[in-house]
């Protein structure tokens, strides 16, 4: 293997990540994984000085443009858009990147609540580390400009205590929000969701799901202990890993039926609740 692939197989999963998290989808970020090899196969490699810093920002610059299109789909989007959730062998390098950065479904879902560009600055910054020249370079703006982009990122994702509990904490307080709902104990649910939690359901109008957020501790529990007596055949229930967290997946015999994850605050309180049932979403590849 060449020295030219060899930095990209090194940095792979890296690249699959910033553009998973600046536009959402697996089948988008692999198009932009697929874009950044092409563009980095044509460069002479003698003159990087950086490799990983460079195919950041050719990975970052491509995402970007891709914004627009994703924009418009969105748009006509039936219902909350939620990510697509990654379900992945635990042995892949994407899925080892994301546990170890600490990833997880409800970052990612509070992510796309972002800008474009700060999505993009927050992974390239607080996430892969790299330097605001390197960045600028990548998101077309001036350094002060990502300083304050930065900033704003920041501001957003603490406001919603992103970090505030650890991937141990999330899992104890997902397995008794999970018992609650399995068992239909309307208390044990009400005492773990935070009293403005938010619930979005995504069902890409393909199936049956919640059309706007429900807001409220009372009518996210109401709406749970609702769905959970609904009958699926051959149902499982298991935790496991969604992106780089704790999450839900429920399984109708060998199919994926509907992928659950929460975001906790600092109180162990459940302040977001993410269902994804549209099928698209859910169908997951092969290998990685």
């Amino acid at each position: 293997m060449r020295e030219q692939d060899e930095l990209f197989a090194a940095h792979r999963s890296m690249v699959f990540a910033i553009a998973y998290e600046i536009l959402g989808t697996r089948a988008d970020a692999e198009n932009v994984v697929q874009e950044t090899y092409l563009r980095w196969a044509d460069v002479d490699v003698s003159t990087v000085r950086d490799g990983r810093a460079y195919l950041a920002r050719i990975a970052t610059h491509t995402a970007l443009n891709t914004v627009r299109t994703v924009t418009r789909r969105r748009e006509e989007y039936p219902g909350p858009w939620l990510p697509e959730p990654l379900v992945a062998n635990h042995e892949s390098p994407e899925h080892q990147l994301l546990v170890k950065e600490q990833l997880s479904y409800a970052l990612s879902v509070l992510l796309q609540q972002a800008t474009p560009e700060q999505r993009a600055v927050f992974m390239l910054h607080d996430v892969f580390g790299l330097p605001y020249p390197v960045i600028a370079e990548a998101v077309g703006k001036t350094q002060a400009a990502v300083r304050q982009i930065a900033h704003r990122a920041r501001t957003r994702l603490t406001a919603t205590d992103h970090g505030a509990v650890t991937s141990k904490d999330s899992t104890e307080v997902l397995q008794a929000f999970l018992a609650a709902v399995v068992t239909g104990d309307l208390q044990a649910l009400m005492d773990v969701l935070a009293p403005e939690a938010v619930l979005l359901s995504d069902g890409g109008g393909k199936v049956v799901a919640a059309r706007k957020p429900i807001i409220g501790a009372e009518p996210i529990a109401a709406f749970l202990l609702k769905i959970a007596r609904t009958p699926v055949p051959q149902m499982r229930v298991d935790i496991d890993t969604l992106n780089g967290g704790p999450g839900v997946l429920i399984h109708a015999g060998d199919r994926l039926e509907l992928t659950m994850a929460v975001a906790v605050n600092d109180q162990r309180k459940i302040t977001g609740v993410y269902l994804v049932r549209n099928p698209d979403k859910l169908l997951q590849p092969t290998d990685e």
